[in-house]
């Protein structure tokens, strides 16, 4: 009788419970519902439905063609409960929850709807297994409880208590550790006990009998054990806990309980300032959880950790390594079988891109003995999971082919498992052939080495060097010919487990076709015969070993003069192209200075003309458009900084300019400080027609720090160079004006960099971005010249979660077509490539990639001793080829010959046409004046 009291209180509890969380305008819950608007509006929601039921046609024909488009899934939930189709709604989140797991918001959702739904107990029942499947997508505290309070709603049937009792113990074990959503549960469960302790007391004024006085003891038995048990863990605001349980209990707390409360209490103290780090940081939180798990680590609590971990991934869920750092833990220290495939289950679900995952998800299974049949399939969805590089199918078929050979017994001479393992070797070959290859236009096995396994297998455990022999011809004729690690590879094998006279015939081949290192198989060919051959072979191996290498030595001599020959016809086009830049100049400079009185000033300017040539740095204009080139990779000497006059107008007088051009000429040179470029910033690519820089400069980097000082560079006429030294008062100050590097000013973007002495540091570079793969990162070419940042944004969120865009641009601050596009994670990064890539912008037809920039190619440094032994070196262009300003001054270059490395002049050495003619005679000196006059001669 008490039982069935304490069924039926807590059904009416259930019911209870039930009711609260229908919403308003619900039938069930008595809510009125109403007919609002008038016509307009009914034709408005028609026009809206109509919109709404194209737009998830859209969506379901763009899950046809990519299955594992997450945000598509999401938008077709919305929309088909918006629209209230609950079957396609079922479905559709079927769908999902098979390739994704779903997010907390998504299965209650999904769960609060079917609850709505279910009435008859069969339909319970279907809510019961959706409730299981949400919770092993992720450990999360309020579908726990969500799940036992819906428990509750069942307690009238056969069992019902129990069952309740059960998924409540379960919950507790999965997040009862939870420090702050674990109490929440705990109550939970103490509430539904003593709700089934009040109907187990008797009615007023009446004796219990034995039967129910033994219920009631155990009743309170369950009560004392949940508070004991809490009180033990660290969670929050166990005090009100504590003091709930003395208010409870009619006996005093024992001793024991009281210990553990303490301790738990003191444990919670250390875990506070974690959780209080979780609080306050912003999602995602990874070096947050990163800090507490390395914490929970040193604790050594295996429960603990596992939470931990659980409660990262349920914020991380798309950080791979998280993954793989977790579900190692699971595999080396708990061991647990269910426990370990679920999470392996779980991460490959989330990160499906990530080949790393599966190959540990393919070991875990074997670990623990997974059926064969079970370990295909997960295969199976790897190869369908849509890795973003040829290499990541490689690394899966070679890890699946490890596992089928690990089953073969090769006593046995024959077997189903080893014919397995060969037509799954033949299998991985042709898929990297055809579908690997055709999507990325590479096999991502260059070196054959699935088919060199293959070739292992056959000849070391089964003994069948003839289909060794024949894979290994194979693999020869992909292109590994002409490479001598190849060959001696196949030797090698042939070595331990063939004959010499294979080894010979490989050899010599070798000897015909490798191109890379010739002399080293030779070698080897040579070593073979002198223990093993005959002198007729060590005759044969000889004679063919020195032809080989005569004709190596010959194509290698005729390459070098090949070089030679196009390196000397690039000098002399570049003489030709000096000497008559130099005619030109001097016909225009002759044309300009008819009158006496501007030739004697441009005579006294000559004196002028070598200082500017050791003092200017070597930056020099291009063109009227502003665009400059590298700059010269030395410390530079500067004009002076005061007393100069405003910005030139242009419609000064002749006599007006030159005494502003002869203000600045008149300032004394400044020498750089080196003592001081900690404190000094280099700032460049800035504006030729920049008015009054020092005042302009100062206004843009006063927000760094206190200016001590700015000074421009100016050319010996008095116009600005385009680039100056910024000194602050504190080192502080310098390094935070290095956060303005290319902010644009006046249209062009400006170098803020470093002063660093390039002569003592000359591998000193600056570049600010990566140049190494970037899996959450896109590249994009093609775009159209009118592309603004905003208008690439607007394309790219709708794929993901965009931190940052940047449109590459030259020089001039034109752009050049191209953009890095960062995303949140790899998982948008991946779906952003598919959905992109050739998607037409502006009728320009756009390339996405993931962002894994080529290495760079840096040129030879010339060695010092190499400068004086040959005539004339060849000309290092920069990296926009060789500009139009960069003429060949003599007398420059004739005061370079003696250093030991020649220095380039706006990126080319520079050489006078006497020392290329005639490089074993001292080239004769020339005064400034003298150039002069040659240059201006007619």
């Amino acid at each position: 009788m008490a039982a069935a009291g304490a069924e039926a209180a807590a059904a009416a509890a259930a019911e209870e419970e039930k009711k609260k969380r229908l919403p308003e305008g619900d039938p069930e819950s008595g809510g009125d519902s109403e007919d609002e608007g008038d016509s307009d509006s009914s034709g408005d929601g028609e026009d809206e439905e109509k919109e709404n039921e194209a737009e998830i046609q859209r969506l379901e024909e763009q899950l046809s063609i990519n299955a594992f488009d997450y945000n598509c899934h999401l938008d077709l939930i919305k929309l088909l409960r918006q629209e209230g189709e609950l079957v396609k709604l079922r479905r559709a989140r079927q769908k999902m929850s098979e390739l994704f797991p779903l997010t907390e918001e998504i299965w209650l959702d999904w769960l609060k709807d079917e609850i709505k739904m279910a009435s008859e107990s069969s339909e319970r029942e279907k809510v019961y297994e959706l409730f299981e499947r949400a919770v092993k997508d992720y450990i999360c505290p309020e579908i726990w409880l969500e799940y036992a309070q819906y428990s509750i709603g069942g307690i009238g049937q056969e069992g019902g208590i129990e069952k309740v009792r059960s998924i409540f113990e379960r919950a507790l074990t999965a997040v009862g550790l939870h420090v702050t959503k674990g109490t929440a549960l705990w109550e939970a469960y103490r509430e539904f006990e003593n709700a089934i302790l009040e109907t187990a007391q008797p009615a007023p004024g009446s004796v219990p009998s034995p039967e129910q006085q033994q219920m009631l003891c155990s009743q309170l038995e369950k009560i004392h054990t949940l508070f004991r048990r809490q009180l033990g863990i660290p969670l929050l605001d166990m005090e009100s806990s504590y003091a709930e349980y003395e208010e409870w209990s009619e006996d005093p707390i024992p001793e024991a309980i009281i210990k553990n409360y303490k301790k738990a209490l003191q444990q919670l103290e250390k875990c506070k300032p974690y959780e209080e780090a979780l609080l306050s940081a912003e999602t995602p939180k990874l070096a947050e959880y990163q800090a507490y798990i390395d914490f929970e680590m040193k604790a050594g609590d295996p429960a603990r950790i596992q939470l931990i971990y659980e409660r990262a991934l349920a914020e991380n869920c798309l950080v791979p390594d998280l993954w793989a750092r977790y579900n190692q833990y699971l595999d080396r220290q708990l061991k647990v079988k269910e426990l370990v495939l679920s999470a392996h289950d779980r991460a490959v679900r989330n990160c499906p891109w990530t080949v790393g995952l599966w190959i540990r998800y393919l070991l875990a299974m074997e670990r623990h003995r997974v059926d064969h049949c079970i370990v295909s399939e997960i295969f199976e969805k790897a190869l369908n999971a849509g890795f973003i590089q040829a290499t990541d199918y490689v690394e899966i078929w070679q890890a699946y082919l490890d596992y089928l050979r690990r089953r073969v017994d090769f006593t046995q001479d024959s077997s189903k498992e080893l014919e397995e393992l060969r037509s799954a070797f033949a299998r991985a070959v042709e898929y990297l052939k055809q579908e690997v290859e055709e999507r990325f236009s590479e096999s991502g096995d260059p070196s054959c080495t699935i088919m060199q396994n293959w070739a292992r297998v056959e000849a070391r455990l089964c003994n069948n060097m003839q289909k060794a022999r024949e894979l290994w011809d194979n693999i020869m004729t992909k292109g590994n010919a002409k490479y001598a690690n190849m060959w001696l590879e196949y030797y090698n094998l042939e070595r331990a487990h063939g004959d010499t006279q294979h080894c010979r015939k490989a050899l010599h081949r070798a000897v015909q076709c490798t191109s890379d290192y010739p002399e080293h198989v030779c070698e080897v060919l040579l070593t073979l015969e002198r223990i093993e051959g005959t002198l007729e072979d060590w005759d044969a191996a000889v004679q063919k070993t020195e032809n080989r290498l005569a004709r190596v030595n010959e194509q290698r001599t005729k390459a070098a003069e090949k070089e030679a020959a196009l390196a000397k016809l690039e000098e002399e086009k570049a003489e030709q192209r000096k000497q008559s830049r130099a005619e030109k100049k001097a016909s225009k400079k002759a044309k300009k200075t008819r009158t006496g009185d501007k030739r004697k000033a441009e005579d006294d300017d000559e004196g002028e003309w070598g200082q500017e040539e050791e003092e200017q740095p070597s930056k020099r204009h291009k063109g009227d458009d502003g665009d400059v080139l590298l700059a010269e990779e030395e410390m530079e000497v500067e004009t002076g900084l005061f007393g100069r006059s405003g910005p030139e107008k242009p419609d000064h007088p002749p006599n007006q300019k030159e005494k502003a051009s002869t203000s600045r000429k008149d300032i004394p040179k400044v020498l750089h400080d080196s003592s001081k470029d900690n404190v000094t910033v280099f700032v460049s690519n800035l504006s030729y027609s920049m008015a009054d820089p020092e005042v302009k400069l100062k206004e843009l980097f006063e927000g760094c720090g206190e200016v001590a000082e700015i000074r421009p560079v100016f050319s010996n006429k008095g116009t600005f160079r385009g680039y100056c030294y910024v000194e602050f008062k504190e080192e502080k100050s310098a390094l935070q004006a290095l956060g303005l590097d290319r902010k644009v000013v006046e249209g062009r973007p400006m170098f803020v960099s470093p002063c660093i002495d390039k002569n003592k540091n000359p591998d000193f570079k600056v570049f600010r971005y990566s140049t190494t793969l970037e899996k959450h990162k896109l590249f994009i070419s093609g775009l159209p010249f009118s592309c603004t940042k905003e208008e690439l944004e607007d394309v790219c969120k709708a794929h993901g979660n965009v931190k940052d865009i940047r449109l590459v641009t030259n020089r001039a601050g034109k752009p050049k077509g191209l953009a890095y596009v960062e995303y949140e994670n790899e998982a948008q990064a991946s779906q952003a490539v598919l959905k992109m890539d050739g998607l037409t912008v502006k009728e320009h037809v756009i390339k996405v990639a993931i962002s894994n920039p080529p290495l760079r190619k840096l040129p030879d440094k010339p060695e010092a001793g190499r400068a004086s032994q040959f005539a004339a070196p060849r000309q290092i262009y920069g990296a926009r080829g060789k500009g139009r300003t960069q003429l060949s001054m003599m007398p420059r270059a004739l005061q370079r010959q003696n250093h030991p490395v020649a220095k380039a002049e706006n990126g080319m050495v520079q050489n006078s046409p006497a020392t290329s003619s005639e490089p074993s005679e001292e080239p004769t000196k020339m005064s400034n004046a003298d150039f002069a006059r040659m240059l201006l001669k007619k």
